[in-house]
């Protein structure tokens, strides 16, 4: 790999590039120069082997102020929100692998609790696909009882479902970590967070962590919102006036889905940090998660394989596809990651991952041997498909596809 400086006005971008992957620096590049990017990295393995390396902008920046002044560094790692729900969805793969859960069993065999409310019949598999019935709580919890694994499970043990478990998909944003990993620590003893940690995070070498440690702190850049970029004419992107009407609802199950907890917690502190919450709250380098995906396919460089060819095929056997009851837009699971459509475009059709709410994103194509890693600390609204992640992507096409 060839060292790469470049210098996008006054931000300068720095690592390393393969070459024939000059093109994916340019994006990146691209990404300060023309779409607003404060602080980010971006990496991606091919074959087991790290390609491109890049990072570049501040660590620091405040959405009240200036962009910041610490620079972004090799080690910087950010909160990937919702991208953490691949790992999470790994977890599960993986103990099933192992002969420690059926996907088929209904949660309830493990979790006894979890039958209240007519949901004895929820199967493992409906967690996974987004299919559960139980996106929202009718009793918000607190960022203080969300981090508090038992009052999380029992809150959404006690919940009646929306709608029958198994008949339609609705995207669970915050409760999907309650449901995995209340299920990890029926089946384990162990909290999902350091089930990764001895099995995920030590072994492959991993800068990802779902509950991070406080000697880890000191690397972890700090999060805010970023206005959206201008486009042609002087517009600006707009959401669907059905999605924004949903968003705006607060009765809406789109308002409440994500309002599960309330009010939002503050994620540049240490609390909420060092909490596990298995669908929001990851902490990764875009190296890790980019390795993570790696590794998920294929041997890399110090690690075997995670999936065998039964797992890897379950991973992207599509669970779910349609309307969305909380997204609202058309989306497609798998078992526990987004797979590839127009509500989540990633590299190809075989491609699976996770977007993060604001913009990062992690995938994995093995018919091509990527994986992908990006992370950000300018948030901008938005599930999936973010203009930031979606350049990079293009550019990693461009050069798979030669």
């Amino acid at each position: 790999m060839n060292e790469s400086v470049r210098q996008a006005g006054d931000v300068t971008v720095e690592g390393l590039v393969a070459p024939g992957y000059e093109q994916v620096r340019d994006a990146f590049v691209g990404n300060f120069a023309r779409l607003g990017e404060r602080g980010a990295a971006v990496a991606v393995y091919r074959d087991g082997r790290k390609v491109v390396d890049l990072w570049g902008g501040t660590r620091d920046g405040d959405a009240d102020s200036a962009d910041g002044a610490e620079p972004w560094r090799r080690g910087t790692a950010q909160i990937v929100r919702s991208a953490t729900k691949g790992v999470a969805a790994t977890v599960l793969l993986l103990l099933h692998q192992r002969g420690a859960l059926d996907l088929e069993a209904p949660v309830a065999t493990y979790w006894p609790q979890y039958k209240a409310h007519g949901k004895d019949a929820t199967r493992v598999r409906h967690l996974l696909g987004h299919r559960a019935g139980v996106p929202a709580l009718d009793t918000p919890l607190t960022p203080e009882a969300a981090r508090d694994l038992d009052r999380a499970a029992a809150a959404v043990a006690a919940q009646k479902p929306f709608w029958e478990p198994g008949t339609d998909h609705g995207y669970h944003a915050q409760t999907y970590g309650f449901l995995t990993g209340e299920l990890v620590r029926r089946l384990t003893g162990r909290t999902l967070g350091s089930w990764v940690a001895e099995h995920l995070e030590r072994p492959l070498g991993l800068d990802l962590w779902i509950g991070l440690p406080e000697d880890e702190e000191w690397r972890v850049g700090r999060i805010t919102p970023l206005a959206p970029p201008p486009v042609a004419n002087g517009l600006r992107l707009r959401p669907r006036r059905d999605i924004a009407a949903a968003y705006a609802d607060p009765d809406s199950l789109t308002s409440r889905a994500f309002a599960a907890v309330r009010p939002e917690a503050d994620e540049n502190t240490r609390a909420h940090r060092a909490a596990e919450l298995p669908a929001a709250n990851g902490i990764a380098t875009a190296r890790g998660l980019a390795r993570f995906y790696a590794a998920l396919i294929g041997d890399v460089d110090g690690g075997r394989r995670l999936f065998t060819p039964a797992t890897l095929a379950m991973a992207r056997t599509q669970e779910s596809e349609g309307p969305d009851r909380v997204l609202v837009a058309r989306t497609r699971f798998g078992a526990g990651f987004m797979l590839h459509g127009p509500a989540s475009p990633l590299l190809a059709p075989g491609s699976f991952g996770h977007p993060g709410r604001g913009g990062s994103l992690g995938f994995a194509d093995p018919e091509s041997g990527i994986g992908f890693g990006y992370v950000t600390n300018g948030l901008r609204k938005g599930v999936t498909a973010d203009p930031r992640a979606q350049a990079l992507v293009r550019a990693v096409r461009g050069v798979v596809g030669d």
